[in-house]
């Protein structure tokens, strides 16, 4: 479908966004139907760690569980494999594959310090303990890496650190791998530690190893942590000087085991460590599960705790971390971390049945996982987000989804689409059907909220002051411009209309200083919002050019989203026109105007006008009396007959005027919020944001 490329020229946002938005509706009150082939899904697998490369990648060396009674066992294509019971101290899991061992020290906080200085750079480092030849040795390992090369890649970095550097001193690091030596078997963990420490006392690694023979818990002692054959051989001749009554075989990595080592990482002390399982990086798939109700932990994901059970797998080479649960206990953490709680209950229902059929269009979205848990997917954050309110919505709604032509939609959603739905083709450039822009009812996000004057203060510059910190004055400046002075100390003069601590003032003005009206907006929200300035060189550096962008222009879809962009007369070139939003470190969405502040048309000669920025001629300034000079200072303002004013600026600036949070497609939060107000019900809500549906289920 060919796109509507219209331009829509400055100031003609207005046109765009109404003050108010009447929705002509009759109201939709027949149930959903049953659906005799509506899919389901009984359970859902949700990506907490994962690496899928070119969609989603985020990476951990380990995870740390806790639960009362964890169950740990191995996954095979036949069944559950239940191995032991860990209790509730808490366990970490790692793939038993390639890392760079920086240094092996009986000096903790040597090995802390190094550690946290890799965590720093942007490594992740572990720290385990073993004994060797008597005494207690701490080792730093960083990554997870799936060849030699890529973790001495790494050694070879991390290496060139000052800081790690200086704590290595002369210590140079190696690379440890996954090839072992292993012994018999052994009936219990202490017996298979005794000979491991026989072999640790002659200086070797040695670590108690779990498997499964025949239904039975079996453990072993591997020996070494080579990276190559040769290494491994050297191995075996100091291992054979050790014992020659312990019989050594190399290990066999196509079948499941757990490699235990005594990890301090999460403990941060020499003293006390947690129990740390290292498996294959075949196709072992480890089960962690718990007959509690209080769920699993997960040290790494905020100490989240999760419904359901965890598979910890190799996966494109790094961690997966997959959490399995039943749907629909999914959705009762992934409503109200969509939605407010205290919302109204039809608007959550509408959440409930988007998120449903989100999940289920998805199909095996990241490979081994249907969903992540991030704003991807949906956010997903546990047991702790859960509210009784949107549970409620979820067993209301339960099985209902929302299908076009029989199966389930992409039923998208953003949390404002700023009085405005988006349609499929601003976004992503392709049509969808179901996905067309509609009239939002957002405004709720700006009740309650102050307005904040755009001025113009004693110093030439321009910023916004909060309402409440002005009063009236009842004059006029020489064009008519309304006057008004602050009616307190200090008062803050901010770049943009919103409190934002990390931005600094441009000015701090004493009580009754006088400061000129240019405008009144509400203060920056989900629903409408104000950022920049930026300077040319700031969106030069944030688009990637080559030169400071002088005029920066913008071509508008159906609802008003900039669907092409122009720098210096240049197409501004991208896959998709949600990639617009990236600007100046992430707009809020692709909904915007750009307030250039140096364009301005001068009339000059006999009628003939030049445009700035793009004309190189010096700008003159005529006073009343008649006489010109060059114009010297940043900042200078333009009045028309009316009283307008408005801000200019002698050099290129831009700020981006926006309305709504998110790429505004399909349902509109606040918008489900407006309609639920209105008192529509859910089934209403969903059929007015996407286009054409049914809704079938239970």
């Amino acid at each position: 479908m060919a796109i509507n490329r219209a331009k829509l020229k400055r100031g003609a946002v207005a046109a765009v966004l109404t003050a108010a938005i009447a929705i002509s509706v009759s109201v939709w009150t027949a149930p959903p139907s049953e659906g005799a082939s509506v899919p389901r899904l009984e359970t859902i697998r949700v990506a907490l760690f994962i690496n899928v490369p070119g969609k989603y990648s985020l990476k951990t060396s380990a995870a740390t569980f806790t639960a009362n009674e964890l169950q740990i066992g191995m996954r095979t294509p036949a069944a559950i494999e239940p191995w032991f019971t860990a209790g509730s101290d808490p366990i970490r899991i790692s793939i038993d594959d390639y890392k760079a061992k920086l240094i092996e020290t009986t000096t903790f906080t040597t090995a802390q310090s190094i550690q946290k200085r890799l965590n720093a750079l942007g490594g992740s480092a572990v720290i385990t303990s073993q004994s060797k030849s008597g005494k207690t040795v701490f080792v730093v390992a960083e990554g997870s890496y799936s060849t030699a090369a890529e973790a001495k890649t790494a050694l070879d970095k991390w290496s060139t650190d000052g800081t790690i550097s200086s704590l290595l001193g002369k210590t140079k690091g190696i690379v440890m791998g996954p090839l072992h030596l292993e012994s018999g078997r052994y009936a219990s963990e202490s017996e298979a530690r005794k000979v491991a420490l026989q072999f640790a006392s002659a200086g070797l690694d040695a670590y108690p190893v779990i498997r499964s023979t025949g239904g039975k818990t079996v453990y072993s002692v591997m020996v070494g942590s080579a990276a190559d054959a040769a290494a491994l051989s050297a191995i075996k001749g100091q291992a054979a000087k050790v014992s020659s009554s312990i019989a050594l075989h190399e290990a066999d990595s196509s079948s499941p085991y757990l490699l235990i080592r005594d990890d301090h990482t999460v403990t941060g002390t020499a003293k006390s460590s947690y129990r740390s399982f290292s498996f294959p990086a075949g196709s072992a798939k480890v089960w962690l599960s718990t007959d509690g109700s209080k769920g699993i932990s997960l040290k790494e994901r905020s100490e989240q705790t999760y419904r359901g059970s965890f598979e910890a797998s190799a996966y494109n080479g790094k961690l997966a971390i997959i959490n399995e649960l039943p749907f629909e206990q999914y959705l009762y953490s992934v409503v109200p971390s969509e939605m407010p709680a205290s919302w109204p209950a039809e608007a959550l229902k509408s959440q409930a049945v988007a998120a449903r059929s989100y999940a289920l269009y998805q199909g095996l979205g990241f490979g081994i996982a249907h969903v992540n848990d991030t704003e991807l997917s949906q956010v997903y954050k546990g047991i702790g987000a859960e509210k009784e309110s949107t549970t409620s919505a979820v067993k209301a709604t339960e099985g209902q989804v929302a299908l076009y032509n029989g199966k389930p939609i992409e039923a998208l959603f953003s949390s404002n689409a700023g009085g405005q739905t988006a349609d499929a083709t601003e976004i992503w450039g392709n049509a969808v059907s179901y996905l067309k822009s509609v009239p939002s009812p957002d405004q709720s996000a700006e009740k309650n909220l102050k307005r904040w004057y755009k001025v113009a203060i004693p110093a030439g510059r321009t910023g916004y002051i909060r309402e409440d910190l002005l009063k009236e004055t009842g004059k006029k400046n020489p064009v008519g411009a309304v006057v008004m002075a602050t009616n307190t100390d200090n008062v803050n003069v901010r770049l943009t209309p919103v409190v934002d601590d990390k931005l600094t003032p441009i000015a701090k003005l004493a009580s009754g200083t006088e400061v000129v009206v240019l405008g009144k907006v509400v203060e920056s929200n989900t629903m409408s919002w104000v950022k920049g300035p930026y300077s040319a060189e700031d969106i030069m550096k944030s688009a990637g050019l080559s030169s400071p962008v002088r005029t920066l222009e913008a071509t508008f879809g159906p609802s008003g989203r900039v669907i092409a962009m122009e720098a210096n007369g240049s197409p501004l070139t991208t896959k998709s026109p949600i990639n617009y939003r990236t600007l100046m470190g992430g707009l809020p969405s692709t909904r915007f105007t750009i307030d250039e502040t140096a364009r301005v048309t001068v009339l000059g000669a006999n009628g003939a006008t030049s445009e700035r920025p793009n004309s190189p001629s010096t700008l003159y300034i005529q006073g009343a009396a008649g006489t010109s000079q060059a114009l010297s200072s940043t900042d200078f303002y333009i009045a028309d007959g009316d009283g307008n004013v408005r801000a200019a600026t002698r050099d290129p600036q831009f700020y981006f005027n926006g309305y709504g949070n998110g790429h505004g497609v399909g349902l509109s939060q606040y918008g489900a919020l407006g309609l639920a107000q209105l008192g529509y019900d859910y089934a209403y809500i969903l059929k007015y944001y996407y286009k054409d549906i049914t809704i079938e289920g239970q």
